[in-house]
Protein backbone atom coordinates (compact mmCIF):
# COMPACT_ATOMS: atom_id res chain seq x y z
CA UNK A 1 0.00 0.00 0.00
CA UNK A 2 1.33 3.39 -0.90
CA UNK A 3 1.43 6.44 1.28
CA UNK A 4 -0.53 8.89 -0.84
CA UNK A 5 -4.12 9.82 -1.45
CA UNK A 6 -5.87 10.41 -4.77
CA UNK A 7 -8.88 12.53 -5.64
CA UNK A 8 -11.13 9.45 -5.73
CA UNK A 9 -10.16 7.85 -2.44
CA UNK A 10 -7.33 6.21 -0.57
CA UNK A 11 -4.24 4.46 -1.80
CA UNK A 12 -2.54 3.80 1.49
CA UNK A 13 -1.95 4.84 5.06
CA UNK A 14 -3.68 8.25 5.00
CA UNK A 15 -7.18 7.43 6.28
CA UNK A 16 -7.79 10.71 8.06
CA UNK A 17 -11.32 10.97 6.66
CA UNK A 18 -12.35 7.40 7.53
CA UNK A 19 -14.09 6.38 10.76
CA UNK A 20 -15.33 3.01 11.93
CA UNK A 21 -18.30 2.49 14.24
CA UNK A 22 -17.62 -0.55 16.42
CA UNK A 23 -20.13 -2.11 18.76
CA UNK A 24 -22.07 -5.24 19.59
CA UNK A 25 -24.96 -6.30 17.42
CA UNK A 26 -28.25 -4.74 18.62
CA UNK A 27 -26.37 -1.93 20.37
CA UNK A 28 -27.88 0.84 18.22
CA UNK A 29 -25.24 0.94 15.50
CA UNK A 30 -27.83 0.87 12.71
CA UNK A 31 -29.91 3.83 13.85
CA UNK A 32 -26.70 5.71 14.62
CA UNK A 33 -25.37 5.02 11.13
CA UNK A 34 -28.62 6.45 9.68
CA UNK A 35 -28.06 9.62 11.69
CA UNK A 36 -24.51 9.83 10.35
CA UNK A 37 -25.59 9.18 6.79
CA UNK A 38 -28.14 12.01 7.01
CA UNK A 39 -25.26 14.47 7.48
CA UNK A 40 -24.31 15.99 4.08
CA UNK A 41 -20.60 15.57 4.86
CA UNK A 42 -20.77 11.92 5.99
CA UNK A 43 -21.45 8.75 4.06
CA UNK A 44 -22.20 5.53 5.93
CA UNK A 45 -23.15 2.58 3.70
CA UNK A 46 -23.89 0.35 6.70
CA UNK A 47 -22.48 -2.87 8.11
CA UNK A 48 -19.32 -4.06 6.36
CA UNK A 49 -17.96 -6.81 8.61
CA UNK A 50 -16.86 -8.71 5.52
CA UNK A 51 -14.01 -6.21 5.11
CA UNK A 52 -12.20 -7.98 7.96
CA UNK A 53 -14.06 -11.29 8.38
CA UNK A 54 -12.30 -12.76 5.36
CA UNK A 55 -9.05 -10.80 5.49
CA UNK A 56 -6.51 -13.30 6.78
CA UNK A 57 -3.03 -12.59 8.09
CA UNK A 58 -0.65 -14.58 5.89
CA UNK A 59 3.10 -13.98 6.29
CA UNK A 60 3.89 -15.31 2.82
CA UNK A 61 1.30 -13.11 1.06
CA UNK A 62 2.21 -9.68 -0.36
CA UNK A 63 1.83 -7.18 2.46
CA UNK A 64 1.22 -10.01 4.93
CA UNK A 65 -2.54 -10.25 4.34
CA UNK A 66 -4.85 -11.93 1.86
CA UNK A 67 -8.59 -12.35 1.34
CA UNK A 68 -10.30 -15.74 1.39
CA UNK A 69 -12.08 -14.98 -1.87
CA UNK A 70 -14.30 -18.07 -1.79
CA UNK A 71 -15.77 -17.15 1.59
CA UNK A 72 -15.95 -13.49 0.61
CA UNK A 73 -18.04 -14.27 -2.46
CA UNK A 74 -20.47 -16.30 -0.34
CA UNK A 75 -20.87 -13.59 2.29
CA UNK A 76 -24.46 -12.29 2.25
CA UNK A 77 -23.55 -8.71 3.14
CA UNK A 78 -20.70 -8.63 0.62
CA UNK A 79 -23.01 -9.85 -2.13
CA UNK A 80 -25.54 -7.18 -1.20
CA UNK A 81 -22.83 -4.50 -1.28
CA UNK A 82 -22.04 -5.38 -4.93
CA UNK A 83 -18.37 -4.48 -4.68
CA UNK A 84 -15.94 -5.58 -7.36
CA UNK A 85 -13.14 -8.01 -6.53
CA UNK A 86 -9.80 -7.61 -8.29
CA UNK A 87 -8.04 -10.96 -7.74
CA UNK A 88 -4.67 -9.62 -8.85
CA UNK A 89 -4.53 -7.28 -5.84
CA UNK A 90 -2.94 -8.20 -2.54
CA UNK A 91 -5.16 -8.32 0.54
CA UNK A 92 -4.34 -4.79 1.68
CA UNK A 93 -4.64 -3.42 -1.84
CA UNK A 94 -8.04 -5.08 -2.18
CA UNK A 95 -9.19 -3.60 1.13
CA UNK A 96 -8.01 -0.21 -0.06
CA UNK A 97 -9.91 -0.70 -3.33
CA UNK A 98 -13.10 -1.69 -1.48
CA UNK A 99 -12.91 1.50 0.58
CA UNK A 100 -12.40 3.54 -2.57
CA UNK A 101 -15.39 1.91 -4.24
CA UNK A 102 -17.58 2.65 -1.21
CA UNK A 103 -16.55 6.27 -1.13
CA UNK A 104 -16.97 6.81 -4.86
CA UNK A 105 -20.33 5.05 -4.94
CA UNK A 106 -21.79 7.27 -2.25
CA UNK A 107 -20.79 10.58 -3.74
CA UNK A 108 -17.45 11.07 -2.05
CA UNK A 109 -18.36 13.30 0.96
CA UNK A 110 -15.44 14.30 3.17
CA UNK A 111 -16.05 11.53 5.75
CA UNK A 112 -16.67 7.83 5.11
CA UNK A 113 -18.05 5.94 8.10
CA UNK A 114 -18.39 2.14 8.22
CA UNK A 115 -20.02 -0.10 10.83
CA UNK A 116 -18.39 -3.30 12.09
CA UNK A 117 -19.21 -5.59 15.00
CA UNK A 118 -16.10 -7.77 15.25
CA UNK A 119 -12.46 -8.10 14.24
CA UNK A 120 -11.39 -4.83 15.84
CA UNK A 121 -7.97 -6.41 16.30
CA UNK A 122 -7.58 -6.85 12.54
CA UNK A 123 -8.86 -3.33 11.96
CA UNK A 124 -6.17 -1.67 14.04
CA UNK A 125 -3.44 -3.94 12.69
CA UNK A 126 -4.29 -2.98 9.14
CA UNK A 127 -5.38 0.63 9.75
CA UNK A 128 -3.61 1.70 12.96
CA UNK A 129 -4.33 5.41 12.53
CA UNK A 130 -8.07 5.12 11.82
CA UNK A 131 -10.67 6.81 14.04
CA UNK A 132 -13.13 4.58 15.90
CA UNK A 133 -16.47 5.35 17.55
CA UNK A 134 -17.20 2.70 20.17
CA UNK A 135 -20.98 2.21 20.43
CA UNK A 136 -22.14 0.96 23.81
CA UNK A 137 -25.59 -0.14 25.01
CA UNK A 138 -26.92 -1.60 28.25
CA UNK A 139 -26.40 -5.35 27.79
CA UNK A 140 -29.76 -6.12 29.38
CA UNK A 141 -31.45 -4.41 26.43
CA UNK A 142 -28.99 -5.94 23.98
CA UNK A 143 -29.93 -9.39 25.30
CA UNK A 144 -33.65 -8.67 24.99
CA UNK A 145 -33.15 -7.59 21.40
CA UNK A 146 -31.08 -10.69 20.67
CA UNK A 147 -34.00 -12.88 21.72
CA UNK A 148 -36.30 -10.95 19.39
CA UNK A 149 -33.85 -11.63 16.56
CA UNK A 150 -33.88 -15.36 17.28
CA UNK A 151 -30.19 -15.49 18.23
CA UNK A 152 -30.91 -16.64 21.78
CA UNK A 153 -33.76 -17.97 23.84
CA UNK A 154 -32.79 -16.55 27.24
CA UNK A 155 -31.29 -13.32 28.52
CA UNK A 156 -28.45 -15.35 30.03
CA UNK A 157 -27.46 -16.54 26.55
CA UNK A 158 -28.49 -13.35 24.75
CA UNK A 159 -25.83 -11.31 26.55
CA UNK A 160 -23.05 -13.57 25.30
CA UNK A 161 -22.22 -11.73 22.08
CA UNK A 162 -22.19 -8.38 23.93
CA UNK A 163 -19.63 -9.80 26.35
CA UNK A 164 -17.50 -11.13 23.51
CA UNK A 165 -17.55 -7.79 21.68
CA UNK A 166 -16.74 -5.75 24.76
CA UNK A 167 -13.98 -8.12 25.87
CA UNK A 168 -12.45 -7.72 22.41
CA UNK A 169 -12.72 -3.96 22.79
CA UNK A 170 -10.85 -4.12 26.11
CA UNK A 171 -7.94 -5.74 24.29
CA UNK A 172 -7.96 -3.24 21.44
CA UNK A 173 -8.78 0.12 23.04
CA UNK A 174 -5.38 0.64 24.73
CA UNK A 175 -3.77 0.48 21.29
CA UNK A 176 -5.93 3.29 19.85
CA UNK A 177 -4.66 6.88 20.32
CA UNK A 178 -7.01 8.78 22.65
CA UNK A 179 -7.58 11.44 19.98
CA UNK A 180 -8.85 8.72 17.60
CA UNK A 181 -11.34 7.19 20.00
CA UNK A 182 -14.84 8.20 21.09
CA UNK A 183 -17.24 6.09 23.15
CA UNK A 184 -20.93 6.81 22.59
CA UNK A 185 -23.65 5.20 24.66
CA UNK A 186 -27.03 4.30 23.19
CA UNK A 187 -28.69 5.70 26.30
CA UNK A 188 -27.14 9.14 25.92
CA UNK A 189 -27.75 9.15 22.16
CA UNK A 190 -31.48 8.71 22.74
CA UNK A 191 -31.80 10.89 25.84
CA UNK A 192 -29.55 13.77 24.70
CA UNK A 193 -29.54 13.26 20.96
CA UNK A 194 -28.40 16.65 19.71
CA UNK A 195 -25.65 16.99 22.31
CA UNK A 196 -24.40 13.51 21.49
CA UNK A 197 -24.37 14.11 17.75
CA UNK A 198 -22.65 17.46 18.20
CA UNK A 199 -19.91 15.66 20.16
CA UNK A 200 -19.59 13.09 17.37
CA UNK A 201 -19.28 15.83 14.75
CA UNK A 202 -16.62 17.61 16.77
CA UNK A 203 -14.71 14.31 16.97
CA UNK A 204 -14.94 14.02 13.17
CA UNK A 205 -13.88 17.63 12.62
CA UNK A 206 -17.13 18.77 10.98
CA UNK A 207 -20.06 20.94 12.07
CA UNK A 208 -23.22 19.46 13.53
CA UNK A 209 -26.39 19.90 11.49
CA UNK A 210 -30.04 19.22 12.48
CA UNK A 211 -30.31 17.28 9.22
CA UNK A 212 -28.94 14.32 11.19
CA UNK A 213 -32.31 14.11 12.95
CA UNK A 214 -34.24 13.73 9.69
CA UNK A 215 -33.05 10.17 9.04
CA UNK A 216 -36.51 8.75 9.77
CA UNK A 217 -38.05 10.55 6.82
CA UNK A 218 -36.57 8.13 4.29
CA UNK A 219 -36.18 4.98 6.40
CA UNK A 220 -38.33 2.52 8.32
CA UNK A 221 -36.85 3.76 11.61
CA UNK A 222 -38.72 6.13 13.92
CA UNK A 223 -37.35 9.40 15.35
CA UNK A 224 -35.24 9.13 18.53
CA UNK A 225 -37.49 7.82 21.31
CA UNK A 226 -36.16 7.96 24.91
CA UNK A 227 -38.69 5.27 25.90
CA UNK A 228 -36.48 2.74 24.09
CA UNK A 229 -33.84 3.23 26.79
CA UNK A 230 -33.74 0.73 29.67
CA UNK A 231 -36.68 -1.32 28.43
CA UNK A 232 -35.39 -4.24 30.46
CA UNK A 233 -36.68 -2.51 33.61
CA UNK A 234 -40.26 -2.78 32.32
CA UNK A 235 -40.20 -5.88 30.17
CA UNK A 236 -37.88 -8.42 31.78
CA UNK A 237 -38.46 -10.68 34.76
CA UNK A 238 -36.18 -9.98 37.74
CA UNK A 239 -35.07 -13.65 37.89
CA UNK A 240 -33.90 -13.44 34.24
CA UNK A 241 -32.04 -10.20 34.92
CA UNK A 242 -30.36 -11.83 37.94
CA UNK A 243 -29.03 -14.60 35.72
CA UNK A 244 -27.74 -12.15 33.13
CA UNK A 245 -26.03 -10.05 35.76
CA UNK A 246 -24.48 -13.15 37.29
CA UNK A 247 -22.86 -13.85 33.93
CA UNK A 248 -21.96 -10.32 32.80
CA UNK A 249 -21.89 -8.32 36.04
CA UNK A 250 -18.16 -7.67 36.15
CA UNK A 251 -18.00 -6.32 32.63
CA UNK A 252 -21.20 -4.34 33.11
CA UNK A 253 -19.74 -2.61 36.16
CA UNK A 254 -16.59 -1.69 34.26
CA UNK A 255 -18.78 -0.15 31.55
CA UNK A 256 -20.66 1.96 34.10
CA UNK A 257 -23.91 -0.02 34.24
CA UNK A 258 -25.21 -0.47 37.78
CA UNK A 259 -26.45 -3.91 38.72
CA UNK A 260 -30.08 -4.20 39.73
CA UNK A 261 -29.62 -6.85 42.41
CA UNK A 262 -27.26 -9.25 44.07
CA UNK A 263 -27.15 -11.70 41.14
CA UNK A 264 -27.13 -14.95 43.18
CA UNK A 265 -25.13 -17.88 41.86
CA UNK A 266 -27.46 -20.27 39.96
CA UNK A 267 -27.20 -23.99 40.59
CA UNK A 268 -26.18 -26.49 37.93
CA UNK A 269 -29.75 -27.81 37.40
CA UNK A 270 -30.96 -24.31 36.62
CA UNK A 271 -28.10 -23.68 34.19
CA UNK A 272 -28.85 -27.01 32.50
CA UNK A 273 -32.50 -26.05 32.09
CA UNK A 274 -31.39 -22.72 30.62
CA UNK A 275 -29.26 -24.50 28.02
CA UNK A 276 -32.21 -26.63 26.93
CA UNK A 277 -34.61 -23.68 26.87
CA UNK A 278 -32.17 -21.61 24.86
CA UNK A 279 -31.54 -24.32 22.27
CA UNK A 280 -35.22 -25.13 21.80
CA UNK A 281 -36.14 -21.45 21.43
CA UNK A 282 -33.43 -20.84 18.82
CA UNK A 283 -34.44 -23.94 16.87
CA UNK A 284 -38.12 -22.93 16.97
CA UNK A 285 -37.33 -19.44 15.72
CA UNK A 286 -35.12 -20.76 12.92
CA UNK A 287 -37.67 -23.34 11.81
CA UNK A 288 -40.40 -20.69 11.73
CA UNK A 289 -38.30 -18.25 9.76
CA UNK A 290 -36.63 -20.54 7.24
CA UNK A 291 -38.91 -23.56 7.26
CA UNK A 292 -38.24 -26.72 9.24
CA UNK A 293 -36.73 -28.69 6.35
CA UNK A 294 -34.43 -25.87 5.20
CA UNK A 295 -33.29 -24.95 8.70
CA UNK A 296 -32.37 -28.44 9.85
CA UNK A 297 -30.99 -29.44 6.43
CA UNK A 298 -28.45 -26.64 6.76
CA UNK A 299 -27.35 -28.03 10.12
CA UNK A 300 -27.18 -31.59 8.83
CA UNK A 301 -25.21 -30.79 5.67
CA UNK A 302 -22.77 -28.66 7.66
CA UNK A 303 -22.28 -31.47 10.20
CA UNK A 304 -21.75 -34.04 7.43
CA UNK A 305 -19.35 -31.80 5.54
CA UNK A 306 -21.48 -31.65 2.39
CA UNK A 307 -20.10 -28.25 1.49
CA UNK A 308 -21.68 -27.69 -1.92
CA UNK A 309 -25.14 -28.65 -0.67
CA UNK A 310 -24.68 -26.56 2.47
CA UNK A 311 -23.67 -23.52 0.40
CA UNK A 312 -26.81 -23.81 -1.70
CA UNK A 313 -28.98 -23.97 1.41
CA UNK A 314 -27.14 -21.05 3.00
CA UNK A 315 -27.71 -18.90 -0.08
CA UNK A 316 -31.42 -19.68 0.08
CA UNK A 317 -31.49 -18.82 3.77
CA UNK A 318 -29.60 -15.59 3.09
CA UNK A 319 -32.29 -14.53 0.63
CA UNK A 320 -34.98 -15.20 3.23
CA UNK A 321 -32.99 -13.33 5.87
CA UNK A 322 -32.52 -10.31 3.58
CA UNK A 323 -36.28 -10.01 3.12
CA UNK A 324 -36.73 -9.94 6.91
CA UNK A 325 -34.35 -7.06 7.52
CA UNK A 326 -35.84 -3.77 8.67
Amino acid sequence: MSQTKTETGWTGSDYSDLVFVFGALRSGTTVFRLMLDAHPEISNPGEMDFLFDHLVEEPDAPGGWQYDLEKLRLDRIFRAAKLNIRPALSGLEQLDDFLRQLRDRHGGPPVLSINIHRNADRLIKVLPEVKIIHMLRDPRDVARSSIQMGWAGTLYHGVGHWMKTEAAWDRVAPQVPASHLLTLSYERLFEATEDSLAEVCQFLGIDYTPAMLTYHQNTTYAPPDPSLVRQWQRKSAPRDIDLLEYRAGGLMTRRGYALSGSAPVPGLPRLARLEVSNKLAVWKFGANRFGTVTYFSEKLTRWLGWNSRNRAIRLRMDDIQARQLK
